[in-house]
């Protein structure tokens, strides 16, 4: 397996990995291709962008698509989505993949992986189990208008 830098290049790759994983359960969130488009160019805009996929030959079998954050304690990579492909999951891929992803943040002066995921959600044990804590001074605020 390989980890490549993402660009625009490979955003159709992107759209039809993100469609598979979090169309299907446990998320099954419904994005129209419009709306996909918008969000995932919308994360490739920022000011420093990192999107790393993760290759079984020619095949993305993994994507972390985020932003460098500069923050009072440090730089960090602040991951907006991580997913792996549906058939490659529950085989320490996820966890290869972001083991390979700290050696290369590490290699930039980044310090810290920041993410968030919903408690009720199987990704919540997985980030635990690997070691990422929550942070204990943090939650999420959320107003539907």
């Amino acid at each position: 397996m390989t980890v490549l830098d993402l660009d625009e290049t490979y955003l159709e790759k992107i759209k039809e990995l993100f469609q598979s994983v979090f169309s299907a359960p446990p998320w099954n969130e419904d994005w129209d291709d419009d709306q996909l488009d918008n969000y995932i160019r919308e994360l490739m805009e920022v000011r420093q962008p990192i999107f790393y996929g993760l290759f079984e030959g020619d095949e993305l079998i993994g994507m972390s698509l985020g932003r460098v954050k500069h923050w009072c304690g440090g730089t960090e990579y602040f991951i907006e989505e991580f997913c792996i492909r549906r058939d490659y999951q529950d085989k320490g891929n996820g966890k290869k993949f972001l083991s390979l992803i700290e050696e290369k943040i590490k290699a930039q002066g980044l310090n810290t992986i920041f993410l968030m995921t919903e408690r009720t959600q199987p990704a919540y044990e997985f980030y635990k189990h690997i070691g990422f804590t929550e942070h204990p001074d943090l939650t999420a605020f959320v107003k539907e208008l």
